[in-house]
């Protein structure tokens, strides 16, 4: 008992365990913030992936649109439910 309490109350042991105790309660960007940021980051890198792919289906509808008059009316009946004149749409979910 005698030998544990004699390692405890070392100084080195103290001020080893007050500087941990500080970094992983105390400091401002302690352990908590810092994984809770680390999981913001990676939720913003899935979220760009995401959009990178959207824009890269994007791209490519948007290159099949250019200059192909039959297309546009097709996407723009379909995305938009644009009409003829004289014309009846249903939609149905």
């Amino acid at each position: 008992m005698k030998k544990i309490l004699k390692i405890v109350a070392n100084k080195y042991v103290i001020a080893t365990l007050v500087f941990v105790v500080i970094i992983v309660f105390l400091d401002p960007y302690n352990l908590f913030v810092t994984n809770r940021v680390k999981r913001q980051v990676d939720e913003l890198h899935m979220e760009e992936e995401a959009l990178k792919e959207a824009i890269t289906t994007d791209s490519a509808n948007n290159a099949a649109l250019r200059g192909n008059l039959d297309a546009i009316e097709h996407y723009g009946r379909e995305n938009y439910y644009m009409k003829r004149p004289n014309e009846d749409i249903y939609v149905i979910k």
